[in-house]
């Protein structure tokens, strides 16, 4: 993910921008440090700046900071950093951890790994040089204590780590070299540990800059009241600024089972409508894949379903008159998935495949997975889920009596038009963008990415070989609708409506966010406009430049280590709190 991050330089006293490329699946240059979870760092534009990078010892627990000002490309290859090698007097091997982040407008460092954290600020007897700060270039270094504050030596789970007490403050400062320098030492000084940085000049005043800076601690600690007083006197501005209140939003991937059972209905709530409303042994099979799903628990295997003849029949149906449209009709991407699920997961038309194994099938393929869920839940709950690479799935299938039609998402639509495309990892960063911009969102913005996911991950188009293909779900497993949103028209065919209100025609619109934020979409029929992206990536790129644009509470950033999000500022989770949270 490409960001920036301001800091001021020493050649010319003015702000520039340090864009980094952060690839988590590249090796980092170091051939002898574990590499799967480590990312590579690309510095692309020639700057003189510093730089802090934090390891962590995996076992005795030391963290390593290295400082370094270089013109030129800042470069890791210039750190090279090996197992056994003696750095800064003591020795730092089995490094297993490291994480240097940036987004737009603030830097942010922070450990991996919620497992090592404790071990990271524990002192160990086994090692007594482990229980130090490594402070230095690569070229010289000394050894400083590390002294612990009280919510260091606190005992947390990966949960609690995400829920420390943060604290914002604003410092005014006046424009001189080595001014922020001067400022950030006493962070050190008294181990208060900062999250995020973010610098503006002062509105009609070159010669000053507001710094927003949030921290680990709270107003009473000793350590942080040590820190504010210190500052007092060596900053023009200082104030310490309230929390900002916003929508409860998961913070780890446990959380989502707060919200997975918040359904609008409990997966037997059948309209008078359905199909099966009046069939006692559908709406029975119904209820007890419902209880499956709400017993379930994220980490957990997947319960293995029994279907019964019936429902592989039903299913079977669906596949053979699906099977040619889909080949004709689908995007390259989602035939490319298919031929991966048919052989590692059984897809085929003789049998429903298993959640269980799908979704681990996922995870070693795009760090995608499935969590049972017992029937329809909130927009925002389900965008939630997406921000953590989760999908929220049903189990249940459609009534026999009708195995084409369906008047809520079954597992026909799930497995057929959804899935697949979890195998594509464009595809997948694409749908965790709606996610992440989801996190915190007013009611009014997820709205906005609620349409903006109806009309691309369930019925977006893209252009492919001149033609107009499908990769949306709602498309994927209609036959019906496949056909009518996919099929070549003559220039003579307008847009056009029904007598019926059904459209006959459909519209065809370029993939727009911000045109789609903005239209509405029946449920019942066919829909009357489709929007069309170049490709996936097109879709992705135009995604997330659009919810970069949102007005967020927060910048949220999955870790995929921690399978938590990291925000760049402290929030109170207080509207539409889970009851049991």
């Amino acid at each position: 993910m490409a960001a920036g991050s301001r800091w001021l330089t020493k050649n010319n006293k003015k702000f520039c921008s340090v864009r980094t490329r952060i690839d988590h699946d590249a090796p980092i240059h170091s051939t002898n440090l574990p590499q799967p979870q480590l990312p590579i760092f690309r510095f692309l534009p020639k700057t003189t700046t510093t730089m802090t990078m934090i390891m962590m010892h995996a076992r005795g627990g030391r963290l390593a900071k290295l400082n370094a000002s270089i013109s030129n490309n800042l470069n890791p290859t210039r750190w090279q950093i090996h197992r056994d090698k003696n750095v800064a007097g003591g020795i730092v091997n089995d490094i297993s951890a490291l994480r240097f982040s940036t987004s737009p407008d603030y830097l942010n460092y922070e450990t991996w790994h919620r497992s090592n954290y404790e071990d990271a600020v524990r002192p160990s007897s086994k090692h007594p040089s482990d229980h130090a700060v490594v402070n230095g270039s690569r070229n010289d270094s000394n050894v400083i204590p590390w002294r612990s504050s009280a919510t260091a030596n606190s005992h947390y789970d990966g949960r609690a780590l995400l829920e420390l007490p943060r604290t914002s403050v604003l410092m005014e400062l006046s424009d001189r070299v080595g001014a922020l320098h001067d400022v950030l030492k006493y962070y050190w000084k008294y181990d208060v540990n900062i999250t995020r940085i973010e610098s503006r000049p002062v509105q009609n005043n070159s010669t000053k800059f507001d710094f927003f800076v949030d921290f680990h601690g709270k107003v009473g600690d000793p350590n942080v009241n040590a820190l504010l007083n210190t500052l007092k006197g060596m900053t023009d501005k200082l104030l310490v600024l309230d929390e900002k209140e916003v929508h409860w939003f998961p913070r780890h991937i446990s959380e989502l089972d707060l919200i997975a059972n918040r359904t609008l209905d409990a997966g037997t709530d059948l309209q008078a409508d359905h199909p099966g409303f009046k069939d006692a042994e559908y709406r029975k099979r119904r209820a007890h894949l419902a209880q499956v799903a709400l017993q379930y628990r994220i980490g957990q295997d997947i319960p293995l379903t029994e279907y019964s003849a019936a429902e592989v029949e039903t299913w079977g149906v669906v596949w053979d008159k699906m099977e040619y449209l889909l080949e004709k009709y689908a995007c390259k991407e989602y035939k490319k998935s298919m031929n991966l699920m048919k052989k590692h997961c059984d897809y085929n038309r003789n049998e429903i495949p298993q959640l269980s194994s799908i979704s681990s099938f996922l995870q070693l393929q795009t760090n995608f997975r499935l969590r049972p869920v017992a029937g329809l839940i909130s927009s925002r709950d389900f965008l939630n889920g997406l921000a953590f690479r989760t999908f929220f799935c049903t189990q249940y299938i459609r009534h026999p009596s009708m195995p084409l039609y369906t008047p809520e998402p079954d597992i026909c639509h799930e497995l057929l038009g959804h899935v697949p495309m979890f195998a594509d990892r464009d595809f997948c960063d694409f749908s965790q963008e709606i996610g992440l911009a989801s996190l915190g969102a007013s009611e009014e913005d997820v709205l906005k990415l609620a349409r903006c996911y109806w009309h691309s991950v369930e019925f977006g188009l893209c252009r492919e070989d001149g033609k107009n293909k499908a990769y949306g779900a709602g498309l994927l497993s209609s036959f019906g609708e496949l056909e009518y949103a996919c099929k070549e028209r003559g220039p003579d065919e307008v847009p056009s409506i029904g007598e019926d209100g059904t459209p006959t025609c459909p519209e065809i619109k370029p993939w727009d966010p911000a045109v789609a934020a903005a239209q509405d979409f029946p449920i019942t029929t066919y829909q009357p406009v489709y929007f069309l992206a170049e490709s996936l990536q097109d879709a992705k790129v135009k995604m997330r430049k659009y919810c970069e644009d949102l007005p967020r509470p927060f910048f949220a950033l999955y870790n995929a280590q921690t399978e938590s999000v990291h925000i760049d500022r402290p929030v109170r989770r207080c509207v539409g709190v889970p009851e049991s949270s």
